[in-house]
């Protein structure tokens, strides 16, 4: 697969792919983990604090980075939020938060799971700073979590974060790749090449906070260490024999309140079945994101596009629909996040529609340009913050 320069249906392998999920977790790679639990290193957060803030910080980032990139593909930081009354508090603000955007009757979208069988709120960071800013500084501001989110993304990444809340009796998830190449479909991730495949997993970290004891029982994620090697690994994803090898060979951890996860976004993971009773299992999710993901200029593409919309509609049988389609690639955004999720959440898909999806969809209906400058400005206003 090294020489693919596109990866399709035929580059998937289910042999290759289970060789590489065979390999183990050598203890002499992870030396400052303090057990290894279903291949995955475990680190003990008070053991490692004191190292971070010196001279050894600059080894335990390239341990976790090592582990992230070509080891198992995820950690555990036992112990990652400490105080007890940290947690507690956070909480009872994200509960808090919860019962009132329920009450307030927020329409909710959300990635893989099914409706109904959970509660989210989208931008969980931004809610609680604005909320209760002591308790996100507490929070927040944890040497662990910079020194991980720094080992794999180096400095100046952005941090976002969901919260999900899953019920008892709430169902699995089918074994997936996340953001971003994960959140398109196969047809679209044909037609990215190979190395923006390998790409894609440097541009994020994904990261989970347990906010109450989650047995196995409760459906902790389950993970497949090694899976974020496999080259095609995000088509694979959709692939029912591969599917089925996820579900003979994934492991979950157990965590306790204050745990944390962090994985390789290519990793290939899913939510368990929370099959308990009683446990309303509430995680944080964390998706830390690179300071590259951004352009160089600043640029008002919705002002592009209220522009050129009646042009093209008039050109575009002197272009014809190839070049119509390459000048709405050059003028509109083609990529729908980020967003504000809470009113611009993905209902019909991973992803809500990107505003060259909205251009070519006033193109290839013949809207008006009175339509498709308030279509503009309703899906602008949805992304505001």
């Amino acid at each position: 697969m090294s020489g693919a320069v596109h990866y399709d249906e035929s580059s998937c392998d289910a042999d290759e792919f289970r060789r590489l999920i065979e390999t183990r977790t050598d203890a002499g790679e992870v030396p400052r983990a303090s057990e290894i639990a279903g291949k995955i290193p475990i680190y003990d957060t008070a053991a490692l604090e004191p190292e971070l803030a010196g001279a050894a910080r600059p080894s335990i980032l390239a341990e976790w980075a090592r582990v992230l990139g070509t080891g198992p593909g995820v950690l555990m930081l036992r112990g990652l939020i400490a105080d007890a009354a940290v947690v507690a508090s956070v909480s009872r603000e994200f509960r808090r938060i919860l019962a009132a955007e329920a009450e307030a009757s927020l329409g909710r979208g959300d990635h893989f799971a099914a409706a109904g069988r959970n509660a989210r709120i989208w931008n969980s960071a931004q809610k609680l700073c604005l909320a209760s800013p002591a308790s996100f500084a507490r929070y927040f501001g944890n040497v662990a979590l910079a020194a991980v989110c720094e080992a794999w993304l180096g400095p100046g990444y952005q941090m976002t974060a969901q919260v999900n809340l899953v019920y008892p009796g709430g169902v699995a998830q089918r074994g997936h790749r996340d953001y971003h190449l994960g959140f398109q479909s196969p047809a679209t991730m044909t037609r990215f090449p190979a190395h923006v495949h390998a790409l894609s997993p440097a541009l994020t970290l994904q990261g989970a906070i347990a906010h109450c004891d989650m047995p196995i029982a409760s459906g902790p994620t389950r993970l497949l260490p090694y899976s974020q090697t496999y080259g095609p690994g995000y088509l694979a994803t959709a692939r029912e024999d591969f599917r089925e090898i996820f579900e003979a060979h994934c492991v979950q951890l157990p965590l306790a309140a204050g745990d944390a996860l962090f994985f390789n976004p290519a990793l290939m993971h899913a939510a368990g079945q929370n099959r308990s009773a009683e446990i309303e299992r509430l995680a944080n999710l964390l998706q830390i994101s690179s300071a590259f993901g951004r352009a160089m200029e600043s640029v008002d593409r919705a002002a592009m596009c209220s522009a050129l919309y009646p042009t093209l509609d008039a050109l575009r049988g002197e272009l014809g629909e190839a070049r119509v389609a390459a000048a709405v690639a050059a003028c509109a955004e083609g990529y729908p996040f980020p967003t504000n999720l809470d009113r611009d959440p993905p209902v019909d898909g991973l992803a809500p529609p990107s505003q060259a999806d909205l251009m070519r969809q006033a193109l290839a209906e013949h809207w008006s340009e009175d339509r498709f400058a308030a279509a503009l400005d309703a899906g602008e206003r949805r992304r505001e913050p």
